[in-house]
């Protein structure tokens, strides 16, 4: 999470305007990734019931190999009460398939107790067939995806899709 982040609040997590508020920071956020040709670029926020933000983080932001998620859940105490009633925004949906680490982000959201998971673009099969969406929603945990605003996330990584 950057300095300018910590402690700052936003709109309470909720279907609508607060949804759409997050993830264009979540995109906002991708924009901040180091370019590659093997990887999307995806952004992720944890915000609090009460909209205090948690973690945010970046694809790539402090290693090569990190994911969005991984980066945003990294700096958040696992014991952390707050993550009971937390909503994790993604640009992309959470991997369900890794080769380069052992746990995909779908498996790091799943081993915390978040309930809700808002994504704005289901990924392409372009690397991976993703199933993230399927398996939080077999696991319990409530998934929204807001595709009005995959356009901005289509744009980040228009690299790879041409």
């Amino acid at each position: 999470m950057t300095a300018a982040s910590a402690g700052e609040r936003g709109p309470v997590p909720a279907e609508g305007a607060a949804d759409a508020h997050w993830l264009e920071r979540a995109i906002e956020l991708s924009r901040s990734c180091p370019p590659s040709t093997t990887a999307f670029s995806v952004g992720s926020v944890v915000v609090a019931a009460d909209g205090l933000i948690l973690g945010e983080g970046y694809s790539r932001r402090d290693e090569p190999l990190d994911h969005a998620e991984e980066a945003a859940l990294r700096g958040i105490d696992p014991g952390d009460p707050r993550l009971e009633t937390a909503t994790i925004y993604t640009s992309l949906e959470p991997c369900s398939a890794r080769a380069s680490r052992p746990r995909s982000c779908t498996a790091l959201i799943l081993g915390t107790p978040i309930p809700r998971v808002v994504m704005a673009w289901r990924e392409p099969a372009l690397f991976v067939d993703c199933d993230g969406a399927e398996r939080l929603t077999a696991a319990g945990r409530s998934v929204v995806e807001r595709p009005e605003l995959a356009e901005g996330v289509r744009e980040v990584n228009a690299h790879l899709l041409a």
